[in-house]
């Protein structure tokens, strides 16, 4: 059965497995996969499969592009086994499968806990206007920031949280250090500082 793995800066954040006809992607909660993250647009491409194994992928008039293999997508494309859809620093690896995985009756997306089971984290505001205020990270991504100025996507795998820097003029720092752009695992009581704000990592 043909399947999607999504990847943030190489930290996978999304395993689909595709049975309807029309998988709709995008940033909107009504799409059948959702990224929260404004580089997507509301409803941004779309997945359709005939037959058994032929997946085809349109991109839905979107702001910033579907690409593969570095091409815009201007029309609907057959989908090649291992394949690579990139929309903004979002990967998706598409995989072609003959045989129905047992247990997935509809398209689902995979669980993603910590280690022992699901762990609990957030960040605590240390600055500004909003000092004292703490956001829980509950979604397997998370971004923070201002787009346009800097922008990070905060990442949930089964062995942690991971950080990677998104977009934006500004470099974002973690414990004073500059973000790179490789995914970085956040340890409990780690600064971020993203635009001027100062957050500290907390996991429970």
């Amino acid at each position: 059965m043909p399947q999607l793995i999504a990847s943030v800066e190489g930290v996978e954040i999304k395993h689909v497995y595709l049975q309807k006809d029309r998988t709709t992607l995008g940033r909107n909660a009504d799409n059948d996969i959702v990224f929260d993250n404004m580089v997507v647009s509301g409803r941004h491409c779309v997945f359709e499969m005939h037959g058994l194994a032929d997946v085809y992928l349109e991109d839905l008039r979107s702001t910033n592009g579907t690409y593969i293999n570095g091409q815009m997508v201007k029309e609907r494309r057959l989908l090649r086994d291992g394949e690579v859809i990139a929309i903004g620093n979002f990967r998706i690896q598409y995989l072609q499968e003959s045989e129905r995985p047992s247990g997935f009756s509809q398209t689902t997306a995979m669980r993603i806990d910590g280690p022992g089971g699901p762990m609990q984290a957030a960040f605590k505001v240390l600055n500004g206007s909003s000092e004292g205020l703490e956001v829980p990270v509950v979604k397997a991504v998370t971004t923070f920031g201002k787009p346009g100025v800097a922008v990070v996507a905060v990442s949930h795998r089964r062995d942690g949280y991971y950080v990677a820097y998104m977009e934006g003029a500004t470099r974002p720092t973690l414990n004073g250090q500059p973000l790179g752009e490789k995914a970085v695992q956040l340890s409990s009581h780690d600064v971020l500082e993203l635009a001027g704000t100062r957050m500290l990592f907390r996991l429970e």
